[in-house]
């Protein structure tokens, strides 16, 4: 995709899901559009666009790769797989064992997340409802791409966090991702991209999301701003 990197941007067509720039921080929103209006000078325009779904897209992301984190994991049981055992006692107790010391504290916290959704009683009103949320986001996507050669929003609505503050505070780091996991639901390609810097010195990125095999399309529309 090397030759897409030329920065042509002349004619693209920019949708802006305002969704995704509701509730986002003041700086991040300045210096979001100051990278749409450098696109604009280079030859692309832009238009509103709706995806409604996404307000639903980070829950639905969560107990989705949650449940999928549980169920791949369930087989590091120290034998086989992961750290190993020679622990005493019972094989339950190995088991336990050497996935408490193998596991880290957001990997324990996701594994029994996912555990309980995927549970007799809950995997209908947990698991099943997030994975038709996802066909949903999918179907918002795909409608707002036929309008538009590209969506474009702030990759993330907040300014970075301070180090190991996102471990302190999970569900912060969780709606951190608000609007790149709309992406991942809806399997398709998109790039970040620098878009600059807050007031106070700290870097925004460029989320550019393209259609099905839209690579080129966004390699080409993100070089612009390089």
């Amino acid at each position: 995709f090397a030759a897409a990197a030329d920065g042509d941007v002349e004619g693209l067509e920019i949708g802006i899901p305002t969704e995704l720039l509701d509730g986002a921080d003041d700086d991040v929103l300045e210096t979001f559009w100051d990278a749409i209006d450098e696109l604009e000078a280079q030859g692309a325009s832009y238009h509103e666009v709706d995806l409604p779904s996404v307000e639903n897209a980070v829950q639905a992301y969560y107990v989705i790769a949650m449940s999928e984190a549980s169920s791949n994991l369930a087989r590091f049981d120290g034998v086989r797989y992961g750290e190993s055992g020679g622990y005493e006692g019972n094989w339950n107790e190995s088991f336990a064992k050497s996935r408490e010391e193998g596991f880290g504290e957001e990997v324990k916290r996701r594994i029994l997340l996912g555990t309980y959704a995927l549970s007799a009683g809950y995997h209908d009103k947990y698991y099943k409802q997030a994975q038709d949320a996802r066909d949903w986001v999918k179907q918002d996507f795909d409608e707002a791409l036929s309008e538009a050669d590209v969506l474009a929003s702030p990759t993330m609505p907040v300014p970075p966090m301070e180090r190991g503050e996102s471990l302190d505070d999970p569900l912060q780091m969780y709606l951190a991702d608000a609007n790149t996991t709309p992406v991942n639901l809806a399997n398709l390609p998109a790039i970040s991209v620098p878009a600059g810097e807050t007031s106070e010195g700290l870097p925004v990125g460029l989320q550019l999301v393209g259609p099905a095999f839209g690579e080129e399309t966004i390699i080409r529309a993100g070089s612009a701003l390089a």
